[in-house]
């Protein structure tokens, strides 16, 4: 560990990844591509077999409940966004980020990511954590360890709301 700092974000990051890995644990693409209510955030196979997700032009409750598809969706491009726009020449869009298609693809995509991101988290000094020169996507001008922080809570957040919408697919009506 390169910071004692680095250190309570990445144990922070660890239990966060453990929630998320326990509502991926046994996933299936039916649960990802059922919609918890008639309207809200899905993803869209285009004619030439991507999936698309939904992107809201605002965040209002109106919107309906989003799929486990658009979740896991969000959850890989926001971290795909952060690790593009910290260490990669920052030309990644929401448009290049598509879903899986799949859950086991699902698991393995945000598996790969997670790797990627501990390795972030694992190797950040106390000077990266200070600094700005990483900080291009969500935010710019603040320290890198707020990006870290930000994706820790978001990592979190995300997590519990596909546990929330599984805990609904198990308990749905069946006809």
């Amino acid at each position: 560990m390169a910071s004692e700092v680095g250190g309570y974000l990445l144990r922070q990051f660890e239990i966060a990844w453990q929630l998320t890995s326990f509502h991926l644990d046994g996933l299936s693409t039916e649960e990802c591509l059922w919609r918890p209510a008639d309207q809200g955030l899905h993803v869209r196979q285009t004619p030439d077999g991507q999936w698309r997700a939904d992107w809201p032009e605002h965040e209002g409750y109106d919107l309906g409940p989003p799929s486990v598809a658009w979740l896991t969706w969000h959850l890989g491009f926001w971290w795909s966004m952060v690790l593009d726009h910290a260490f990669g020449d920052g030309a990644l869009a929401r448009e290049d980020v598509t879903w899986p298609g799949n859950a086991d693809d699902v698991r393995a995509w945000l598996g790969r990511l997670q790797g990627q991101w501990r390795a972030v988290i694992e190797q950040a000094t106390d000077d990266d954590l200070r600094s700005t020169r990483r900080t291009r996507w969500p935010f710019q001008d603040r320290p890198f360890g707020d990006v870290i922080a930000w994706a820790n809570v978001e990592l979190t957040k995300n997590a519990a709301e596909i546990g929330y919408a599984r805990f609904l697919y198990a308990r749905r009506p069946r006809s």
